[in-house]
């Protein structure tokens, strides 16, 4: 019955295009648009506002744009023209890290995986305080020496004697007191290195090496090759880099001869082999570029266990 009445009104006022609304295509119309990746869902409602009820369609397109499609190019009205902004990368979740390889000449080499055991361990500047104190420690060389009273030059002979002069009582002038005399207290040669957990030395590392590679600051090569032994070469490599004052190569094996002598008269561009690289000298550089050789030795090197 209602269903009766609602038709009688919409005939009594006409088309919905003299009411003001936009026909819709029938279901069936719909259907015969589905052509090709194109795909028209149409759905049916219902609506009334202080009124009757009219009946209309929803389509929805599900079209897929791939770079093969005949249809051009992308549309522009669907491109945000905002920035987008990645959210930063959180630090100290073990996570492994894919890093492109590339070499002084900046060609592409590929991608390469970091341990996230070894470059995305949390930072922790206590650890870092306690193994550079080792370091700086362990390489003193302790060879300061004064001499005692019994290595000093000068004569055993008691200067005055010992009453009637009115002067003080000395048995010696070699005595600290004297010119020339004896330090006593002074510094001896002796080694100033104290023992550091092997296992804290080793997270040590692994935190300098996670701070370089959450700075950006940590480039991997493919190899450190150099074509010469000019310096100039290394100069033009270093000023293509950016905020770069002062860089650690860092070598699987052997240091090449070329490479060597291409860095040896630039104070600011320094060269170690894998087995070298400390927590001191990543520190003292800002730019911290590995070879691939490099990078294994050192995850290799930090997943060996420790002996005992």
């Amino acid at each position: 019955m209602a269903l009766s009445i609602s038709r009688r009104i919409v005939r009594s006022f006409g088309s919905l295009s003299a009411l003001g609304f936009r026909e819709y295509p029938t279901v069936a119309d719909l259907s015969d648009q589905i052509a090709g990746d194109n795909l028209l869902h149409a759905e049916c409602f219902s609506f009334s506002k202080g009124g009757p009820s009219f009946l209309g369609f929803r389509r929805f397109s599900t079209t897929i744009w791939t770079p093969d499609s005949n249809g051009g190019a992308f549309p522009s009205d669907l491109l945000s023209s905002k920035t987008v902004l990645t959210p930063e990368r959180t630090i100290g979740l073990y996570e492994d890290l894919v890093v492109p390889v590339t070499n002084f000449h900046n060609e592409d080499h590929g991608l390469m995986v970091l341990a996230g055991d070894v470059f995305d361990v949390p930072i922790r500047k206590d650890i870092i305080h306690r193994v550079v104190r080792w370091q700086l420690a362990k390489r003193q060389q302790g060879t300061h020496s004064t001499k005692t009273i019994s290595e000093v030059s000068g004569t055993g002979r008691k200067p005055w004697q010992q009453k009637g002069l009115g002067r003080a009582r000395h048995g010696s002038l070699r005595g600290p007191q004297f010119r020339g005399g004896a330090t006593m207290h002074g510094p001896k040669p002796r080694s100033h290195a104290f023992k550091l957990n092997k296992k804290v030395r080793r997270l040590g590392l692994k935190i300098a090496l996670s701070a370089r590679a959450a700075e950006g600051k940590l480039l991997v090569f493919e190899d450190l090759e150099v074509p010469t032994h000019k310096t100039k070469n290394i100069v033009n490599y270093v000023n293509q880099m950016e905020n770069t004052k002062k860089l650690l190569l860092v070598d699987g094996g052997p240091i090449n001869e070329k490479l060597k002598l291409a860095t040896q008269n630039l104070h600011y561009v320094n060269v170690l082999p894998s087995i070298g690289l400390n927590v001191y000298s990543i520190l003292q550089h800002d730019t911290l570029v590995m070879s691939r050789d490099a990078v294994n030795r050192i995850v290799e090197r930090m997943h060996t266990p420790i002996n005992r």
